[in-house]
């Protein structure tokens, strides 16, 4: 039997072969490797595999637990599904990007040591990258060069703060870090802003909109969900994540109301399911935590739906915008189907898979005591009900006809959708599947008499809202603009930066190289001429400068006769040789004083 390999070279490795095939047998290879990695990764058998000993350190690539295996087995079902969506592209570049992609998701969800997640860590940032620049437009451009530089910055706090922890402790291994210090607050930095915490968070409504429609399905997947899983590994339980959870999960709200682009309203309610899984973590009990794991693999899976349907509406019409959409339902009636059932899934409906995970850490929050919390929490269900459960299927595919006459979505989209519409509804009816696979003992129970009531009340009366917040004309009208958020800042601050570089900064910097590469080169050249004479010369300037009126008649005049006495024109360059000779001697000096003070 052949030994299992480590799941992220597998993928990695295979995106290789990629730019030799071509037609039927490049789709057969596409769709065999996810196939290939589940059976490589369900035949891992728990602990450390794979280390490899580099300069004084040891990589662990692969260390197998049963939370590594949870996003295992979501991260290779994920990625079939999203290359099935993708079959129709025939850039060979971006398959490869996709892949990589996903591989390097997998190598940070297995590494075992801080080294190797941040080696994946950072392949993930170049790949998804390129899925941004793949659209080819202005506006990717931008959006691929910011995000781009945004996880540059966000790798670097990382690896200072693995950096500085190494000194600390001696040890690279990856697990229970805590907010101890220096080093843990970077590194915790480092994946917030993965994580898109609040102010963090700009980066990821103005990338993710850009890509292409099937690299969407990757980048709605991969980077945030990867950064939960090291925020539970490595700060379960932190109080700060707490608040920082709750208010994810309600200031993307008031952006999604008012936003005309429909994936942009999918990356705005986003960070709000993010909020839910981060508020778990920071919770930290056995509850929270299974509820954040399992809305996890749900999320992914109905917000893969929500994203590849949007994907298909580009694909089918190359419009995303509410005011350019409506009555698709005539062309698409299938693809809108498969969106109302991702709607209805995020939304938390009975029946749905985000009724079985998000109600998880809404309870641990109400079984700690954390009423604020909770109440947070609640408000954010009826918020995401507002703009992911109504707004995107409604402004898509009904509100008023758009004219808009189309194909239905290619049926290997379609098959996608399918797949994925059928495990949210099976999850939903079904999810002691889900919860067998949880890291942590389950003792919760989703249908509860109480919970379908409440549930229920609480999703019926938010739709009452919206019709009536809309009969009123109180509801934000749907309008063509476009909206920046915190993004406005740094958008802002780099043309303030490039200003300040080309015109102040300029003369500055001119004025500094006169200095140092002019004045004071000349000021050492002449000074080593006659270095004794020299100091004369400058201590009796520096005595004129303070001397009484009765004696500055005779100060100047030994200064005269002193610059008479000075060898050649001070202005003039010294010598190489010299030069040399007396970078030497300096050289030579501050040697011995280094070497011979542990004496003195």
């Amino acid at each position: 039997m052949i030994s299992p390999i480590p799941p992220a070279i597998l993928f990695i490795l295979g995106a290789f072969l990629i730019p030799f095939l071509r037609g039927k047998l490049l789709s057969i290879y596409l769709l065999s490797l996810p196939v290939l990695g589940f059976i490589n990764f369900i035949n891992l058998p728990e602990g450390v595999h794979y280390i490899i000993n580099f300069l004084e350190y040891k990589l662990i690539l692969v260390k197998v637990d049963k939370i590594s295996i949870f996003f295992g087995y979501i991260y290779h079902i994920i990625t079939f599904i999203a290359l099935f969506y993708s079959l129709h592209v025939r850039e060979t570049a971006q398959h490869i990007a996709s892949i990589v992609y996903s591989g390097a998701a997998l190598g940070v969800v297995f590494a075992g040591d801080l080294l190797t997640l941040f080696i994946f860590w950072e392949m993930m940032a170049f790949s998804a990258f390129y899925l941004i620049w793949a659209s080819r437009t202005r506006e990717s451009y931008g959006a691929g060069l910011r995000y781009l530089l945004v996880h540059i910055v966000g790798g670097l706090f990382l690896l200072f703060g693995v950096v500085i922890r190494y000194y600390e402790t001696g040890s690279l291994s990856f697990g229970y870090i805590g907010l101890d210090g220096l080093s843990s607050w970077l590194i915790f930095l480092g994946f917030g802003i993965n994580c898109a915490f609040p102010g963090l968070h700009a980066w990821l409504p103005d990338a993710y909109p850009k890509t292409t429609p099937t690299g969407g399905v990757f980048m709605w997947t991969f980077t945030t969900k990867t950064a939960i899983y090291v925020l539970a590994r490595a700060f379960p339980g932190e109080e700060i994540l707490i608040w920082i959870g709750a208010i994810m999960t309600v200031f993307p709200i008031f952006f999604a109301v008012i936003e005309n682009d429909l994936r942009k309203v999918l990356s705005y309610s986003l960070i709000n399911q993010l909020g839910y899984m981060v508020t778990g973590i920071g919770i930290g009990t056995q509850l929270s935590l299974n509820g954040t794991f399992s809305h996890v693999f749900c999320h992914i899976l109905y917000k893969a739906l929500l994203v590849m349907s949007m994907g298909a509406v580009i694909y089918r019409t190359g419009k995303i915008k509410c005011t350019d959409l409506g009555g698709l339902y005539k062309s698409m009636p299938l693809t809108a189907l498969f969106c109302i059932i991702g709607a209805a899934s995020i939304s938390a409906f009975p029946l749905f898979s985000g009724f079985v995970s998000k109600s998880m850490v809404v309870e641990a929050s109400a079984i700690e005591g954390l009423i604020p919390i909770w109440f947070m929490l609640t408000f954010a269900s009826v918020g995401v009900l507002e703009h992911a459960g109504i707004k995107v299927p409604y402004y898509a595919f009904f509100a008023h006809d758009s004219g808009i006459r189309t194909k239905e979505s290619p049926l290997h989209m379609l098959i996608a959708m399918g797949i994925t519409a059928f495990l949210c509804i099976f999850i939903g009816v079904m999810p002691s599947f889900l919860y067998s696979l949880l890291p942590y003992p389950v003792n919760f129970e989703p249908y509860t008499a109480s919970h379908i009531v409440s549930t229920t009340q609480l999703l019926l009366a938010g739709i009452l809202a919206y019709v009536l917040l809309m009969k009123a004309g109180v509801f934000p009208e749907e309008m063509r603009s476009t909206n920046l958020d915190l993004d406005w800042f740094y958008r802002k601050g780099a043309q303030a930066f490039v200003w300040f570089i080309n015109n102040p900064g300029a003369h500055i910097m001119q004025r500094l190289n006169t200095i140092f590469f002019v004045k004071i080169p000349n000021f050492l050249g002449w000074f080593t001429k006659n270095p004794l004479l020299a100091v004369k010369i400058l201590i009796d300037s520096i005595i004129l400068a303070f001397s009484i009126p009765e004696k500055r008649r005779k100060i100047k005049a030994r200064l005269r006769t002193e610059k008479l006495k000075y060898p050649g024109d001070p202005l003039l360059p010294m010598p190489v040789g010299v030069l040399v000779l007396w970078s030497i001697f300096f050289l030579l000096l501050y040697l011995i004083i280094y070497y011979t003070r542990g004496y003195m």
